[in-house]
């Protein structure tokens, strides 16, 4: 079946386009339900999973974003007390990531996935971006909310996930060299960037045939 990994900053419509995608391969969407699995893993509750989950700004995250302040994010040093839960998180979901891709597969939104999984045949790493004037508006539009307000949450989400990778992973998330495909969603219909991946990935095997 394989598995496509969605990277997207925020604005760049991740939300939107990877559940599509699913559907349109007759894949699983994961999502939510790997803080679940991560949760039940650490024996913490998923409340306390999903605020340390790599796609929500708070929490355990909100000490990750803070090294988006830095001169260099790469460099930065988490401190002692908090290193072994953030490293515990990322293991275990890494190992989710990797049964999921060895199992039934599926279409997998953030957590890095691309880097986890960068080395497998079956999988189609995307990138969704966009300039960030365009994901402003984009987010505007479709949340409905002040643009001074949505312009703060994506300054936070997008510092945050980007410490994220390079911490862990040393390397910069939006760099194309990670991914097969990488497009700019705020340039096209959302059906258009779904139907691009969709032919990605039936050209790499990925997906239910007939689908």
């Amino acid at each position: 079946m394989g598995i496509v990994t969605v990277s997207a900053p925020y604005g760049a419509a991740g939300a939107e386009v990877a559940p599509a995608v699913a559907e349109r391969l007759g894949l699983p969407f994961h999502d939510r339900a790997i803080p679940v699995q991560v949760a039940g893993r650490l024996g913490v509750p998923v409340a306390e999973a999903e605020a340390n989950d790599g796609t929500v700004v708070s929490g355990l995250w909100r000490l990750v974003a803070s090294l988006g302040t830095m001169p260099d994010p790469v460099g930065g040093v988490l401190p002692t007390s908090e290193l072994p839960d953030a490293r515990a998180y990322r293991q275990q979901t890494e190992r989710v990531l990797t049964e999921i891709a060895e199992g039934a597969g599926g279409v997998v939104l953030g957590r890095a996935a691309a880097m986890v999984l960068g080395g497998r045949a079956d999988a189609l790493h995307v990138r969704l971006d966009g300039p960030a004037d365009r994901r402003l508006a984009a987010a505007v539009a479709r949340s409905g909310r002040p643009a001074d307000e949505v312009r703060h949450e994506m300054e936070g989400a997008d510092r945050a996930r980007e410490a994220y990778v390079r911490h862990f992973y040393r390397c910069d998330p939006a760099g194309p060299r990670s991914y097969h495909l990488v497009i700019d969603s705020t340039a096209l219909p959302l059906q258009t960037v779904i139907e691009l991946i969709v032919v990605a990935a039936h050209g790499r095997g990925i997906g239910v045939p007939g689908r």
